[in-house]
């Protein structure tokens, strides 16, 4: 997914202005509930995705990381379990770091 351009377009120009020493406690105000908004948001997938990869590590009795070396390194085959547990792993991973940036929070470490 890309970002919109007119957003885009608007939080440079609302960057800039803030660059050149404007301050506003509505904006202030509206982007700490929109980073509060979307760290909640993105925890809560955190959240569901750990679930699914917990999930397969109950499962397969190996850890997500050890898992997705194995499989990486063609060990494990390419059954649809592994497919998925890969593409849950990748998701969270990319969520996470989502997370990081956005609410500079962090749920675990595979």
């Amino acid at each position: 997914m890309t970002a919109d351009a007119p957003t885009i377009d608007r939080l440079q120009s609302l960057l800039h202005l803030y660059q050149s020493g404007y301050q506003s406690v509505t904006v202030d105000k509206t982007v700490e509930k929109l980073v509060e908004m979307e760290t909640a948001r993105l925890a809560d997938e955190a959240a569901r995705l750990r679930d699914k990869v917990s999930a397969y590590e109950r499962r397969y009795g190996m850890s997500t990381e050890d898992f997705y070396a194995r499989f990486r390194a063609g060990e494990l085959g390419d059954s649809m379990d592994f497919v998925e547990w890969s593409v849950f792993r990748d998701m969270y991973r990319n969520t996470e770091k989502r997370l990081q940036t956005v609410g500079g929070i962090s749920m675990s470490a595979i």
